[in-house]
């Protein structure tokens, strides 16, 4: 970290991290972190799973679902029908025809409205096609970010969020809808810019502070969802209730300041000043005028005369980086298939699925202290095998529950959320460790790309539940103790500096220390 950083870090210190204007920030962030876990998974209860059955027109005459000349369960989800009997007094298991019509038991759902009966695949797509968009957001939204400020990146994601999840809430047809929903999680998504503004607008040292807190109201938002879709049902106006409340953020335009660390990185020196006094003003604090007068912080990174795709490449050619990059792409890919599957599938397990939604989020304000308890006392690599091997023999055990111990099954399924929250806080600084500082954001962002492969993964889980109802949860267990074991080959991070190098990377978990920065000879 350079000094002038340092001297603005000393600054935002004096302005305090939970004085007035830092409060009423997080108030706005809040809004975004809280409604923004509601779009990433509101297909599965948008979306829901419903009955349908063949429509036998000389039968049917009442549009009920329930059908006398049936045995309760049969002909559910069939493409095919019996002919009925004289008087529908029963059918001709004889022969099939073809069903052209079907009735459902949830006659407003999604899958009704729009016809999909026997095409099991389309409801899935539309989480794979937000994850996809997702994919494409963040790439998007980085650049924006990056190039336009924070405040301008989050009003605009924001707003058109809002403006595209309403207006796919009076979408004609599926693909309209399918259309909407990734341009959605494409440009719609402020949580990216929110989140580096939430680490910029406090010191460093709070940094951590602030986002657990922040992180709590994204776990908040997935807890009270369940519960808005239970008090409305109907997914038109399921989708309404939770979009509508993000039209808001259009005025943060008025109310939300940038970034100081973004202004002056764009050598925005001046309106950085401004609002530094302003910040301070609101906060009844004093800040060194002199200090101020002596600001300069333009990001000025040095240059190097290593072009990054050599740099990349060198990562590449070492034999251990390798390794740890096929660990890191099993870690990645578990712990997103993980938790976007149990998300969806804790909608499916017995009992009343709101409720188990809700509870199953609940269980990630605990992980996310147990987080950092563990991680202090125990380091990295122990704590992450521990979540992964535990957490694995949970999921496996929960198919074989009995059924008539629902609560049981539950229980196992919410202590591995719990492990799995854990795993993915685990594996996300512990990649940032394994590699050099030239590629270390290159190695993090690859690897997290290969893990959104998991999300897309996630929503036809539930498809093998046609297989076995105990399928998804068996895979997730399997994953998740594949993961553990190959932890057992990954080097302790936690006592050693973040290395520079391939060399010094290399090193990390052996006795003997490389020479320094000798392997940059030769790269030119």
């Amino acid at each position: 970290m350079s000094e002038d950083k340092v001297q603005l870090d000393s600054v935002l210190a004096t302005l305090g991290a939970f004085g007035r204007h830092q409060l009423i920030t997080m108030c706005m962030l809040a809004l975004v972190y809280a409604t923004n876990s509601m779009y990433n998974v509101n297909y599965v209860f948008a979306v829901e799973d419903v009955n349908y059955r063949c429509r036998i027109p000389e039968c049917d005459t009442t549009g009920s679902f329930e059908a006398p000349w049936l045995t309760p369960g049969e002909d559910m989800k069939q493409c095919h029908r019996y002919p009925p009997l004289d008087h529908c007094n029963g059918v001709n298991t004889s022969t099939s025809e073809v069903c052209t019509e079907w009735l459902y038991d949830v006659p407003d759902s999604f899958v009704a409205e729009f016809g999909l009966a026997c095409e099991d695949w389309k409801p899935p797509l539309v989480g794979t096609v937000h994850s996809f968009g997702a994919m494409l957001g963040l790439l998007i939204q980085g650049q924006i970010s990056d190039r336009f400020g924070r405040k301008t990146a989050a009003v605009f994601a924001g707003t058109m969020g809002a403006v595209l999840g309403i207006t796919k809430s009076f979408a004609t047809s599926f693909w309209v809808y399918i259309t909407l929903e990734g341009l959605e999680a494409a440009i719609g998504d402020a949580l990216s810019p929110m989140f580096m503004l939430s680490i910029e607008i406090v010191e460093k040292r709070r940094a951590v502070l602030f986002q657990m807190i922040l992180l709590n109201c994204y776990t908040g938002g997935l807890i009270i969802m369940p519960f808005i879709a239970w008090a409305v049902p109907y997914w038109r106006h399921f989708l309404r209730v939770i979009y509508a409340p993000t039209l808001i953020i259009l005025t943060y335009s008025f109310y939300l300041d940038e970034s100081i660390r973004w202004l002056f990185s764009k050598g925005e020196k001046q309106k950085g000043i401004k609002l530094i006094e302003k910040i301070a003003k609101r906060n009844k604090v004093k800040v060194d005028k002199i200090l101020l007068t002596k600001l300069d912080y333009i990001d000025e990174e040095k240059s190097t005369k290593y072009s990054d795709r050599k740099l990349l490449m060198k990562t590449f050619k070492s034999r251990i980086m390798m390794q740890r990059f096929l660990v890191c792409m099993v870690w990645w890919l578990t712990i997103t298939l993980i938790n976007y599957g149990m998300m969806i599938s804790s909608v499916l397990i017995d009992g009343n699925k709101y409720i188990n939604f809700a509870l199953l989020m609940l269980m990630d304000i605990p992980a996310n202290v147990f987080y950092w308890l563990a991680l202090s006392k125990y380091k990295r690599k122990l704590p992450l095998i521990a979540s992964f091997i535990v957490g694995g023999f949970f999921c496996i055990s929960q198919p074989f529950m009995p059924k008539g111990y629902a609560w049981l099954g539950l229980l196992l399924f919410m202590a591995f959320e719990t492990l799995a929250t854990f795993s993915y806080n685990i594996v996300y600084m512990y990649t940032s460790e394994l590699f050099p500082t030239y590629t270390r954001n290159s190695m993090h962002a690859i690897c997290s790309a290969i893990g959104r492969v998991g999300s897309l993964l996630a929503p036809q889980t539930p498809l093998l539940m046609a297989y076995w109802s105990g399928l998804p949860a068996l895979i997730f267990g399997l994953s998740s103790l594949l993961s553990g074991a190959l932890t057992l080959f990954m080097p302790e991070t936690a006592s050693t500096q973040l290395p520079d190098t391939v060399l010094e990377a290399e090193a990390i978990g052996l006795k003997k220390a490389p020479p320094l920065r000798e392997e940059l000879k030769g790269l030119t």
